[in-house]
């Protein structure tokens, strides 16, 4: 071979290339592994979040629902009552609290359902969780009691429906809810219907207590979000807590101009609307935790200062909620 010719070598197989080919191998079978955990979690074979085996003031065999005879649900009878907002009562009132152009308050009449005495909970939220193999950043280093926040609409109407399901099936239902339950009833977030006339009465008072300045039970201006059950409100008209701040209720209602209409909760579907949110929040000043306040969502909202409370309620439905 002539000087200056380029030499051929016959390549020779290195240990570098072996590393690299084994290394593969071991990618691929870790990514495999990794795989078939994740379908053992997507069939509900993940680590339980973890539960307190007690809670004061809930059950922990009933989902831990508050421990009463109706797990904390009360009743609210069927009837009329004032919606919207007379600015010549209540100063504070916003424009999108008028009935209409021509009136400024409706008497809209519902049937009678029931509604939770307390915002839903971490524990209740974490249970749901558990049963369903499920999990979620939004139940993490929370206490159980605190009020559950940071997740979207549609998980907390998946909720709703989990535990719908629940007490369909559970023995341990109260022989009252079973009865509405199977009369028609179901477990669902409450029209802002529903959870106006449950937080202000049939009087049309304009805060959730009957009159004077805000009670101990209200929660707003600054402070802290705190338990669900930290405060009973005596001074309200169904004994409900927090219908006035701790965090803002998501409803199942499409936020939309007065007059109010079931119609126009049945025709909305989800994602294509701004959800009805109520109560005003420990943020809030007390513009915003008047009865008749309507603030708005988007559904894939996540905020600290979003929750929401549970009804069984009677209302038709085109869509669940």
């Amino acid at each position: 071979m002539s000087q200056g010719s380029p030499s051929i070598e016959t390549p020779v197989p290195s240990r570098t290339l072996g590393f690299m080919l084994m290394s593969a191998v071991i990618v691929a079978v870790a990514l495999f592994l990794a795989q078939q955990r994740k379908q053992q979690d997507a069939d509900g074979q993940i680590p339980a979040l973890p539960l307190p085996a007690s809670l004061p003031g809930f059950s922990a065999e009933h989902w831990y629902l508050p421990d009463d005879s109706a797990l904390g649900f009360v009743h609210i009878p069927a009837g009329r009552f004032t919606m919207g907002s007379n600015p010549a009562v209540d100063p504070m009132a916003y424009g999108n609290e008028r009935w209409s152009a021509t009136r400024r308050q409706g008497r809209p009449e519902l049937p009678s359902y029931y509604i939770a005495r307390y915002e839903t909970s971490v524990a209740q939220f974490a249970a749901y969780l558990n049963a369903t193999g499920q999990s979620s950043s939004a139940v993490e280093g929370l206490a159980p009691d605190l009020p559950i926040t940071g997740i979207t609409w549609p998980e907390a109407l998946a909720y709703t429906r989990w535990l719908d399901l629940v007490l369909r099936q559970s023995d341990q239902t109260p022989a009252e809810l079973r009865a509405f339950l199977e009369g028609g009833g179901r477990v669902t977030l409450p029209s802002e219907a529903e959870w106006e006339k449950a937080a202000r009465g049939t009087e049309g008072q304009v805060f959730p207590w009957r009159s004077g300045p805000p009670p101990e039970s209200v929660n707003f201006n600054g402070g802290e979000i705190r338990a669900v059950n930290a405060v009973d409100c005596s001074e309200c008209v169904w004994g409900l807590s927090d219908m006035a701040g701790n965090v803002w209720e998501m409803t199942a209602s499409p936020m939309q101009p007065y007059p109010y209409s079931e119609a126009d909760d049945l025709e909305a579907r989800d994602g294509e609307a701004l959800w009805v949110m109520r109560g005003g929040s420990f943020a809030d000043g007390i513009g915003n935790v008047r009865a008749a306040v309507r603030g708005g969502v988007d559904p894939g909202v996540r905020n600290e200062a979003i929750g929401f409370r549970l009804v069984i309620s009677a209302r038709p439905s085109a869509r669940n909620p």
